[in-house]
């Protein structure tokens, strides 16, 4: 059986999280590098107030994501591929050593900047459940046609999709959303329109700061949830990377091409178990997250799937 590791993005963060995890050699090595590229206490990211920005959000996510990453790989071995939605395909490229973990945050942080200096406020993100992407695109259409700056941002399952937009557009949405039978309409706690064509200059304005970072091709399988497909080439992982924020995420239907790539144990890095709530319903193996299993319990998971046969 073959392990894909998986890696959150913005709406996942809660205060403390950094300080949960476990007192390991990769998670020391991890901090330590974070530290020196930020020139700052990594304690300083894991307060509610610092979080309450996109660009510390995003750096705590990454660093976050590379260093659970790295202690369960010190434990039980590295992944077979990797998957990341939205801020976690960076961490994601980091484990499958498409780019350096220094040269990511850096970038990470400029990210976070560009995002929220284009939009300090009056924007954000709703979850749309129990309408499916035609519909909730039906509903877009109409309130683009009425002059709303609102878009479709991701596809995270055939009933949940989510919307990026001003804030009154959003709350418009919202309610005609209800109307037309939604289960739940939900802001979530995301202050930028990310995954839209509103984030165009900010990931153009990104590219031109990446233009001489190096990219690795991947040592294991790393797969877009924006290009729908696994990416081979480092350069083509980079671009994937640096204009992610503008382009739309289809989670579901790319988890469902991982798992028909025989990746079998999806395993979500903290935190929060966000993406294995997404798993396929009628993918083989399973999906676990690191928070419900514990730090302990989740190599030896990894280990046994890997004695099982399919591997």
């Amino acid at each position: 059986m073959s392990t894909v590791f998986t890696f959150p993005g913005q709406g996942a963060q809660r205060a403390g999280m950094l300080a949960d995890l476990p007192d390991s050699a990769a998670v020391r090595e991890t901090v330590e590098a974070a530290e020196d590229v930020l020139s700052a206490r990594i304690t300083t990211l894991d307060t509610a107030r610092a979080l309450a920005t996109t660009d510390n959000v995003q750096i705590a996510l990454t660093v976050m994501g590379v260093a659970a990453a790295r202690h369960l790989s010190e434990h039980a071995g590295p992944p077979d591929a990797v998957l990341g939605l939205s801020i976690g395909a960076w961490p994601a490229a980091v484990v499958a050593g498409a780019i350096d973990f220094e040269a990511a945050l850096g970038l990470v942080a400029k990210r976070g900047a560009l995002m929220g200096q284009a939009y300090p406020a009056g924007y954000g993100m709703l979850a749309i459940l129990g309408l499916g992407e035609n519909r909730v695109a039906g509903l877009i259409e109409r309130a683009q046609a009425q002059g709303h700056a609102v878009h479709i941002a991701n596809v995270n399952a055939d009933q949940q999709i989510v919307v990026a937009g001003a804030d009154e557009a959003l709350d418009a949405l919202a309610s005609r959303a209800n109307d037309a039978g939604a289960r739940a309409a939900r802001r979530l706690d995301v202050a930028v329109p990310s995954h839209c064509a509103l984030l165009d200059m900010p990931a153009a304005r990104l590219a031109e700061v990446a233009a001489g970072v190096s990219w690795q091709a991947p040592r294991c399988a790393y797969f877009s949830a924006n290009a729908r497909r696994r990416l081979w080439q480092g350069n083509v992982v980079g671009d994937d990377l640096v204009y992610n924020m503008a382009r739309t995420v289809y989670w579901a239907q790319t988890a469902r091409i991982v798992q028909e790539s025989g990746y079998t144990l999806a395993i979500e890095m903290p935190p929060g178990a966000t993406l294995t709530g997404l798993h396929p319903r009628e993918a083989a193996g399973e999906a676990i997250a690191v928070e419900r299993t514990g730090w302990h319990n989740t190599p030896a998971l990894i280990r046994r799937a890997a004695q099982q046969p399919g591997r």
